[in-house]
């Protein structure tokens, strides 16, 4: 299986994304979209594809650097929404994430500290939604939603999911045929939610290999050693991506309740 095995029809999938994220602001009576932006390639294609469902005058970006956050990250995040003519406002969070764990009994591990980041971020996206009378557009992709690989309330919060049905390498596709720029296309993942913070330094593979895995094991249905050999992985590969799919379960269901 090589690269083609995620390829897809790009002009054909942005006309049924922009649909859909038109219908679903207007069926909430919605006035339009806010969505976080990060510099990094999901962001920015829900990004581009709101401005296009909804036009530049009906979506608000949100830039909520961190003081860890790559001042390139910062400044690619700010060109897109100029480009793209849209209301942005940038709004620095460390203070705020210093205030909420400084606040805290417990010693929170980097995950924890990082969680608070992702979580903040929210809170101000769901803020300025509810005062403009907007839906908060979600960034999170297909690869990252098998693997959990997001923060449960925090990028993971939000009214919308324009892209959860991509896999990483359709996103970037998709990048590419809208237009954006290379730098932000072909820029290694991570959610920078501490200094150095890098995808490739807890995913198993990278995406390339990765979503191979995932089409094998969650669309084929394929057994482990078929999927491992599908996409040139070892089979441990292939059992961390098991793993953390089972561990990340209810990241992706409802809360449980005895209702």
């Amino acid at each position: 299986m090589n690269r083609s095995a995620v390829s897809f029809d790009r002009k054909r999938e942005t006309e049924r994304i922009t649909s859909f994220v038109a219908r679903t602001v207007d069926a909430a009576s919605a006035g339009g979209a806010v969505v976080a932006l990060s510099g990094g390639i999901d962001s920015a294609v829900v990004g581009a594809l709101c401005v296009r469902a909804l036009g530049k005058t009906r979506v608000t970006a949100l830039l909520m650097p961190s003081d860890h956050t790559p001042a390139r990250d910062t400044s690619d995040a700010r060109s897109l929404a100029r480009g793209w003519g849209v209301t942005f406002h940038e709004i620095p969070i460390s203070r705020m994430v210093g205030e909420i764990v400084g606040h805290s009994k417990a010693k929170g591990t980097r995950i924890a500290n990082g969680n608070v980041e992702a979580r903040v971020r929210m809170t101000l996206a769901y803020y300025h939604a509810n005062t403009l009378g907007y839906l908060v557009a979600g960034t999170g992709d297909r690869s990252e939603a098998l693997l959990g690989y997001f923060t449960k309330w925090g990028d993971g919060g939000a009214d919308l999911l324009p892209i959860a049905h991509l896999f990483k390498t359709q996103v970037r596709q998709l990048g590419a045929y809208l237009g954006l720029p290379k730098g932000v296309v072909f820029k290694p993942a991570s959610p920078q939610l501490w200094p150095g913070h890098r995808a490739s330094d807890e995913i198993p593979a990278d995406y390339d290999k990765l979503d191979i895995v995932l089409r094998c094991l969650y669309d084929l249905k394929m057994k482990p050693e078929g999927a491992a050999r599908e996409a040139g992985v070892t089979t441990s590969v292939v059992d961390r991506v098991l793993a953390m799919h089972g561990a990340s379960e209810h990241k992706r269901r409802v809360p449980p309740s005895l209702a």
